[in-house]
């Protein structure tokens, strides 16, 4: 499933119109509607249904991210292994359509919560990934409805909380080769988290894991 995103991307980038839609400057919110350029910005917030998308950096955000209901955030690729962003004041989605978050650190935790899937937004189907990032402040994601979802090769301080994901795809909820200083707890997840075609490895957690991730 990796390799089907990663083309199901670059197709869509191929198709995007290279342009800023935002509002306000870096000290202050940026509503993000289209690409996010490089640079430096306060509170990022890509509204319900818009899509928010930047494959190269650097981005500095100073006030954290929130995205909407049936929204899009792309940022970085895994085509292109550099540093793409530094997030200060964590990611916070509630229902959205697709979260990647690629080769970025997080200050302030990730929070993902719903989804709004499986089929529609800008890729023709849904997925979350968060993959090869440093994410200080744990990570929650819960209830996502999504096609597909993956979280690979980070490094986390704080806990990371993995809750009723149900997605279409019986290779979905693939949670591999992470480093976690706290512990990993999973429940209710279809399918449960699993390698799946990462080729990954199991996960470092200096706590416990629990639930259905003691397999993973």
């Amino acid at each position: 499933m990796q390799r089907i995103a990663i083309a199901v991307v670059a197709a869509v980038l191929g198709a995007l119109v290279v342009s800023v839609s935002t509002v306000a400057a870096s000290s202050g919110a940026t509503t993000c509607t289209d690409t996010l350029a490089p640079g430096t910005y306060g509170h990022v917030v890509v509204p319900d249904g818009a899509a928010c998308v930047t494959f190269a950096g650097p981005v500095r955000i100073n006030g954290g991210v929130s995205v909407g209901a049936g929204a899009t955030f792309v940022l970085g690729s895994e085509d292109n292994p550099v540093h793409t962003a530094t997030i200060n004041g964590g990611v916070q989605a509630r229902n959205a359509a697709n979260v990647q978050i690629h080769f970025s650190t997080i200050n302030g935790g990730v929070t993902v919560v719903g989804g709004d899937g499986p089929f529609g937004g800008p890729f023709g189907v849904t997925f979350n990934t968060i993959e090869d990032s440093v994410i200080h402040g744990g990570a929650t994601i819960s209830g996502y409805t999504g096609f597909w979802q993956g979280f690979f090769r980070n490094t986390v301080s704080g806990s990371v909380n993995y809750d009723n994901n149900t997605l279409v795809d019986p290779d979905g909820n693939e949670v591999q080769t992470n480093t976690i200083h706290g512990s990993l707890n999973c429940s209710g997840n279809d399918p449960a988290p699993q390698t799946g075609d990462s080729g990954g490895s199991p996960n470092s957690v200096s706590g416990q894991k629990t639930g259905q991730c003691t397999a993973v």
